[in-house]
This record gives C-alpha cells, sequence and structure tokens, in this order.
C-alpha cells in the first residue's frame, strides 16, 4: 500500500497527487495538520535523506531556522514534529518504505508503485 504524508494546501503535494491519480496509483494521504508525525518517522525520513527532512526553503523552516540550527538533533525533531509545515514533502511510503520525498516526475515515473 501506497501511503502520501503531506499537508493538503501544498502546491507540490497537489501536482505529486495529480501525478498519482493520473496514473490511477492508489494510495492513502495522512495529512501532517491532522495527524503529525511520529519521532520514528521523522528518523525514517532522515536515514533515506541522510539528513532532518527539513524544507529548508519553507516559509516554517526560515521563520524558526536560527533556533532550529542551535538545537540537538532530538529537540530539532520535536520541533518539526510542532511545526509539521517544515517538513519537506511529501513523503512517500511503498509498505512502510520510504521511497521519495519531494515530488519530482522522473523520480516518481521510476519508482514500482501499485
Amino acid at each position: 500500500m501506497i501511503t502520501m504524508y503531506a499537508i493538503s494546501n501544498c502546491d507540490t503535494v497537489k501536482k505529486a497527487r495529480a501525478y498519482l491519480d493520473k496514473k490511477k496509483i492508489a494510495y492513502e494521504f495522512v495529512d501532517f495538520k491532522k495527524t503529525p508525525p511520529t519521532k520514528e518517522l521523522i528518523e525514517k525520513w532522515a536515514d533515506f535523506l541522510g539528513e532532518l527532512p527539513a524544507n529548508k526553503k519553507g516559509l516554517t523552516y526560515k521563520k524558526f531556522k536560527d533556533e532550529f540550527e542551535m538545537l540537538s538533533s532530538a529537540k530539532k525533531i520535536d520541533l518539526i514534529i510542532a511545526n509539521s509545515s517544515m517538513i519537506k514533502r511529501p513523503v512517500l511510503e511503498n509498505k512502510g518504505k520510504t521511497v521519495a520525498i519531494g515530488f519530482n516526475e522522473e523520480i516518481y515515473a521510476g519508482l514500482k508503485l501499485g
């Protein structure tokens, strides 16, 4: 089963959802605003990315940048969870395994989804 973790009003997420819908790929949508990610999910996504999944181009990150950079890893995760708009999105998992963070049509096309 495909799971997309994201925020529904994000333009990048809308593109990713449109792509999956066009390809008729079924997925479960988990909205960060309604279901905040757990510490374990943030750590799993960080393992996939090689760094915490903070969207450094986003407004929320920029708002907390100075504070964020001074925190320990554990406190950074707490801040990300409390401010889920800071997460790079969407996060796509297939059968519980992270397969993509962010949206890139070429990367999605290369994934074995569905």
